[in-house]
């Protein structure tokens, strides 16, 4: 099978897809991949976590990685309930919030296998060496 990455840059969905992106916990959804889902894919303003339209939010800006594995599990344990849905994630965390690809990928190693996720390139990259 080959790999499907998640588009460097998403600028529309199909119905059954979620745009996956970083946002902070007051839900100001200002810049980056935040302003592009409150924009075009129903990121609701003051929503900073979850689903929202076809967006879903995980929150970046609190702390340390540390801070931001709880919010990617739960979002992983989402996808596995909604498998009618496929989820691309962007390169979240990796923007505005200042962390590499190589702090943020490893978070995302229990989604690697699901089929209604998509990871970014550089993610996977990361992913696939650490095994």
């Amino acid at each position: 099978m080959k790999r499907r990455y998640t588009p460097e840059m998403i600028t529309r969905l199909d119905v059954n897809e979620i745009f996956v992106f970083g946002s902070n916990l007051d839900g100001i959804h200002a810049g980056g991949a935040a302003r592009i889902a409150h924009q075009h894919f129903g990121a609701i303003w003051g929503q900073g976590e979850g689903l929202q339209g076809s967006s879903y939010a995980i929150p970046t800006m609190q702390g340390g990685v540390e801070t931001i594995a709880p919010y990617v599990d739960k979002f992983i344990a989402f996808a596995k309930e909604n498998t009618h849905l496929q989820f691309l994630v962007t390169r979240i965390g990796c923007g505005i919030a200042g962390f590499t690809d190589n702090e943020i990928a490893p978070l995302f190693a229990k989604a690697y296998n699901l089929d209604n996720v998509t990871l970014p390139q550089q993610f996977v990259q990361h992913i696939e060496s650490m095994e």
